[in-house]
């Protein structure tokens, strides 16, 4: 089984994510993040990277092991965690998915071709998750339209490329929209700190 990278910037993310207090909004960005690394965990070895202590202990606390995001942006968050895997395939999860169940992630590693990647796009063609067949596939080309770029580098390798439909992967949450859409089928941890939120004033 596929180990799982999840990278975590902390609080200081989902900047789009507004017209919440300061509590309210760290608790939604944290139980998204609780919500994806207890899917991850319920599947395989998991390796969260993030330099947000409450994240950090709540990682450890659910099982994945924790590295220190060296900073630079979310491809040097993965590739500080890569070196944890010899040649094994790895799966890379975005925190902002709360809708991910275990059976998602366990679909994206079994549609992953032999020696291809697969790849889970959010609607506005970032990319939400990555399956590679070995850690040194990875490349650091996130940002937006990065699936297109991650398909294209993996064609140019002469890599094959299996594009899923994944809604619980899909489903990312940047806006407060966005997070009143998915509420009712987010985890556990994400319900919660939806029915506590206060707007700002």
């Amino acid at each position: 089984m596929a180990g799982i990278v999840v990278p975590f910037r902390g609080n200081g993310g989902k900047q789009r994510l507004t017209g919440l207090d300061r509590a309210g909004h760290d608790s939604v960005v944290l139980g998204m993040f609780l919500d994806v690394v207890e899917a991850a965990t319920a599947v395989s070895r998991t390796v969260v990277v993030t330099g947000d202590e409450d994240a950090r202990l709540s990682a450890l606390a659910a099982g994945a092991e924790v590295v220190a995001d060296p900073g630079g942006g979310q491809g040097a968050a993965v590739a500080a965690a890569m070196g944890l895997f010899l040649a094994e395939p790895v799966l890379v999860l975005n925190a902002d998915v709360p809708c991910v169940r275990p059976y998602d992630l366990r679909s994206l590693i079994a549609s992953t071709p032999l020696g291809g990647i697969a790849l889970v796009a959010s609607d506005d063609g970032r990319t939400n998750a990555l399956s590679l067949p070995a850690p040194e596939l990875f490349e650091p080309l996130y940002g937006p339209k990065s699936a297109e770029r991650f398909t294209r580098a993996a064609r140019d390798l002469g890599v094959e490329v299996v594009a899923m439909a994944i809604p619980n992967i899909a489903d990312d949450v940047d806006t407060l929209d966005d997070l009143e859409r998915v509420q009712l089928r987010a985890g556990r941890h994400t319900r919660a700190a939806f029915s506590g939120l206060k707007l700002a004033t």
